[in-house]
């Protein structure tokens, strides 16, 4: 397991209520689209990350977190695990304070790297079924 109940816990409800979602474009059918419906009906701020750089559920996309022109608080991570690592790297170039690698999105150097760097990091799960699960909505 790569993060305990607390540590899920804690990125929901206390590492603050800005998230990019990296893979988050207008394709409904993706589950970034749905997820990022979930986490703003439970207060967070989504922000898409996808080269298209579309606005997405009424906030502007950018191309890359290095694009984002203000503070991020986790980086939802919903791109191929061969690609993850990259993503989390940034995420620590940018200040983030997590990473949230979703299901399915595993990169066990990656999560040593950002855990090394001081933040807090989830692989292989969805906050979209963590959220009711721990009770951890607003």
């Amino acid at each position: 397991m790569y993060a305990d109940d607390e540590t899920v816990r804690r990125i929901l409800q206390d590492t603050g209520d800005t998230w990019a979602v990296v893979g988050l474009s207008t394709n409904r059918s993706r589950a970034a689209y749905g997820v990022a419906e979930v986490l703003q009906r439970f207060g967070k701020r989504v922000v898409p990350v996808h080269p298209k750089a579309e606005p997405v559920h009424g906030e502007q996309g950018y191309a890359s977190l290095a694009d984002i022109p203000f503070p991020v608080d986790v980086v939802d991570v919903f791109v191929n695990s061969d690609l993850a690592g990259a993503v989390a790297d940034d995420a620590v170039a940018i200040g983030a304070k997590a990473v949230w690698f979703q299901l399915g999105v595993i990169d066990e150097e990656a999560y040593g790297r950002t855990r090394a760097a001081g933040l807090s990091m989830v692989m292989d799960r969805c906050p979209a079924i963590e959220i009711p699960r721990l009770g951890a909505g607003r």
